[in-house]
Parts: structure tokens; sequence; C-alpha cells
């Protein structure tokens, strides 16, 4: 389980660019992180793109929280 503060961490982290998104580029460029992303939303790193992401195949920070809410892993 993730605190917000704990899961926007981990975003700002992924998000190398700094654009806001996680790109599935970044997502894939950190395998360890890809790791707890899977473990904290309950899907794979495809599934969470293909499922939520945008037209470019990327997420926002509220897109992250909202599938780590919905998997009951948010405090």
């Amino acid at each position: 389980m993730a605190t917000e503060q704990e899961l926007q961490s981990l975003f700002n982290t992924l998000d190398t660019d700094q654009d806001g998104k996680v790109s599935s580029n970044e997502l894939f460029l950190s395998p360890g992180l890809s790791a707890i992303i899977s473990a904290e939303t309950g899907t794979s790193p495809q599934e969470l793109l293909a499922m939520y992401g945008d037209k470019d195949g990327s997420i926002t920070f509220e897109d992250l929280k909202q599938v780590v809410e919905k998997a009951g892993n948010l405090n």
C-alpha cells in the first residue's frame, strides 16, 4: 500500500522528462519501478497503459492514482 505522497514520488521518478505524464518508454526504462506499479495497481504496465493511457500511450498522475485506489492500495 502507498500513500498519495509516495505514489506522487514514484510517478515523478518515472516521469523523466517532467511533462506530467509517464509514457510507455519511461515506464519500461525502469523495470524495478514497473514492478512496484504492477504490485500497487494489480495490473501489468501494458494493461495499465492500454486501459488508462491516453492517445499517445501515456498516463497522468490522476490516472495512476485512480487505478491504485481501485485496487484498494492507497492509504
